[in-house]
């Protein structure tokens, strides 16, 4: 089954990165042909794709609604990965393990948000439950601005993809408003981070498969921040702790 891709970044990355085959492209007839869509264009053409220049209305009635920048892609699927696969591959890349897990976030522009910053801070692979929260649909790609086109996903029960995490030594780290406050936990290495979703946070089930459970401190009142929010400074402060910022870089 193919998949629908919606805005210039999102196509774009695609055309470049090559995991899969983009099959043809519908461009806004009244589009300025500006840097960014001659880029897709030459890309498209390289590639052998059709690109078929409609009134914008059709591009309209395709999204359904969502911004789609006058371009839309039809393209294959991503390439879908086990948790036992895709660690295969990032030790198999001699690489200390950094996983991010998000569980039942529902709202695309977060899970979109917190997929560009797996991306900008390294991480090795995206794992969301099989059946709850949102998708990697046409609008958490745009968001992501073509992370997904980098960045493994894997769709798992977070549970069960906890288990081959575990049994390869990577710690779990939640996060949690009750937890340790981070600047005292010690995220070097290969960890696994528990992002809970909107509203609810970390679920009792996930906390208790997690070797540490961390807090980011607030003032002004606040009792939580946007999970997206959240994941990108627990992201940020695993990755200073790894010495990325200072020359000292580890993983």
């Amino acid at each position: 089954m193919r998949e629908q891709l919606e805005g210039r970044n999102p196509i774009q990355e695609c055309l470049q990165r090559k995991r899969r085959k983009v099959h043809r492209i519908w461009l806004d007839m009244g589009a300025k042909v500006d840097d960014r869509i001659g880029a897709v264009l030459a890309l498209a053409e390289a590639a052998g794709v059709r690109v078929e220049r409609v009134d914008r209305v059709v591009l309209d009635r395709m999204c359904q609604g969502r911004v789609h920048q006058g371009i839309v892609a039809d393209a294959d699927p991503l390439p879908e990965l086990t948790t036992r696969e895709l660690l295969d591959d990032v030790f198999g890349a001699l690489k200390q393990p950094f996983l991010v897990l998000a569980d039942e976030v529902n709202y695309e522009h977060n899970l979109g948000a917190i997929l560009r910053s797996c991306l900008g801070f390294g991480a090795d692979g995206l794992i969301l439950p099989t059946r709850r929260g949102a998708g990697i649909g046409p609008v958490v790609q745009r968001v992501a601005m073509g992370a997904a086109e980098v960045v493994p996903v894997v769709h798992e029960g977070l549970s069960s993809s906890l288990k081959p995490i575990r049994d390869a030594g990577i710690r779990v780290v939640g996060a949690d408003a009750g937890g340790v406050p981070l600047g005292q936990a010690d995220l070097r290495g290969s960890i696994a981070l528990v992002m809970g979703g909107e509203g609810k946070g970390l679920s009792p089930t996930l906390a208790r498969k997690c070797d540490l459970i961390v807090a980011v401190p607030l003032d002004g009142g606040l009792e939580s921040l946007n999970v997206s929010v959240a994941a990108a400074i627990l992201m940020y402060e695993k990755r200073r702790q790894d010495g990325w910022f200072d020359g000292t870089r580890r993983g």
